[in-house]
């Protein structure tokens, strides 16, 4: 059949590149001892030979020197020429995560404890999820009591929000609608529109621009309890992840329901995270089956599946970087792991100073220019936020949240060195750092 041979072809694709991407590395490495021995370090050379089986022996060679000159003079060329900039198909300089080129500018993103608390608010029961819009200038929080709160950033951000004039009150739209607790919200990109995800087996959409609106204005029954949704960035579909454990992609104009048509690329638990790159051609998920899984934004297909991508545990959270290079992800390991798609190899390990599974599912997230890894730590009586280097893993002071309750959800802004804190203890904690 025609989808047969689609996904035959899907297969091979896949595996051509995994076998090009092979063969580049062990260029790469052969290149490196051939290096080494050249200038004098045989023993380093031998022991790196044998590490990566590299056969056939290799000569003394200084070419990886030379195509570094060349390379870094290619870079500094392509800084100024606008012609040669596809040679070099990278963003200099921060506010994007690149491993593959070190960045020459220092870090001027404030770690986590350096922010400070300017707006606190409550729900009536657990807060369980929270949302910046793609713009950063509004957030959302929701919660067990079944509301969603949409704020304004900047009035959050000014001291004055902590005063009682209604004229700065942060919070702008308290919506009702749903029977149970929400647990899941995106914004929409490009309109006034929040979608939300809830334990009444409910996702709504919300047209925030409406004042008065305080009702959902559409509706997607769903056949199982939702645990979380993602906007493609057009605006035009929605992917939702639910208890049961096939993923779904709607049409939002006309809620038509897709799946993969082979069940086999599903996963076999619940799904926990899903996640748009910005360009929207893939998109991740993770699930308590305890693997990770990436597909094609087209095709709607299973590309590549991490099995055990926390040691078993529940996969908790998953983020695409914004190159799409990378996927950080957390589990009930305790720990965060950044993994370079391209080798399907996990980079960086995050881990806690109090190591050890978690008995809740952990949320780890990128600051706004991707210099830092957050994540929550509640093992102890206080409950932080830890804070790591994203290239080196070097860890920061922690941020103490001031939350008596585990925190729920993690959430930074996509412009601003802002996040949110959401916690069991009911309260909602927006910290910002003031630029000097």
């Amino acid at each position: 059949t025609s989808s047969q041979q689609a996904r035959v072809a899907l297969i091979n694709s896949a595996a051509m590149n995994y076998r090009d991407r092979m063969k580049e590395r062990e260029t790469l490495y052969r290149l490196i001892v051939s290096q080494l021995r050249y200038d004098g370090y045989e023993n380093a050379a031998s022991s790196l030979s044998s590490v990566v089986s590299s056969y056939p022996p290799t000569a003394p060679s200084s070419r990886l020197g030379h195509l570094v000159r060349l390379g870094v003079r290619a870079e500094g060329e392509a800084a100024t020429n606008p012609e040669m900039a596809d040679l070099v198909p990278h963003e200099r300089g921060r506010g994007m995560l690149d491993l593959e080129f070190e960045s020459d500018e220092p870090i001027h993103a404030p770690p986590a404890h350096r922010h400070e608390v300017t707006y606190v608010t409550t729900h009536k029961g657990p807060a369980l999820v929270s949302a910046f819009s793609h713009d950063g200038r509004l957030a959302a929080t929701a919660s067990a009591d079944a509301s969603i709160k949409i704020m304004d950033v900047d009035r959050m951000m000014s001291k004055t929000a902590l005063g009682h004039a209604h004229d700065f009150h942060p919070v702008i739209r308290t919506l009702y609608d749903h029977a149970e607790a929400v647990v899941a919200l995106d914004f929409h990109p490009t309109v006034s529109v929040i979608a939300s995800g809830s334990r009444d087996c409910m996702v709504k959409f919300f047209d925030y621009s409406k004042p008065s609106a305080k009702r959902a204005y559409r509706v997607i029954p769903e056949v199982a309890v939702t645990t979380c949704l993602s906007f493609h960035p057009s605006g035009d579909y929605m992917l939702v992840g639910t208890e049961h454990s096939t993923l779904r992609l709607y049409d939002v104009n006309t809620l038509q329901c897709f799946v993969s048509s082979d069940a086999r690329d599903q996963h076999s638990g619940t799904v926990t995270s899903v996640h748009y790159s910005l360009d929207g051609r893939i998109y991740v998920t993770g699930s308590i089956d305890g693997s990770m899984k990436v597909w094609d934004g087209v095709s709607n297909r299973c590309v590549n599946t991490f099995k055990e991508a926390h040691t078993k545990e529940h996969v908790s959270s998953v983020r695409f970087s914004k190159n799409a290079k990378y996927v950080l992800s957390s589990g009930r390991d305790g720990n965060a792991t950044l993994w370079e798609l391209s080798t399907g190899r996990p980079l960086n390990t995050y881990q806690p100073p109090r190591g050890g599974n978690v008995p809740y599912e952990t949320v780890a997230v990128f600051n706004h220019t991707e210099d830092y890894v957050l994540m929550a730590d509640c093992r102890g009586q206080q409950k932080l936020v830890l804070c790591w280097e994203a290239r080196t893993t070097q860890p920061f002071a922690p941020l103490v949240s001031g939350h008596s309750g585990t925190i729920m959800s993690l959430t930074h802004s996509p412009t601003a060195p802002a996040l949110i804190t959401c916690s069991e203890d009911h309260r909602i904690r927006f910290f910002y750092h003031k630029q000097q």
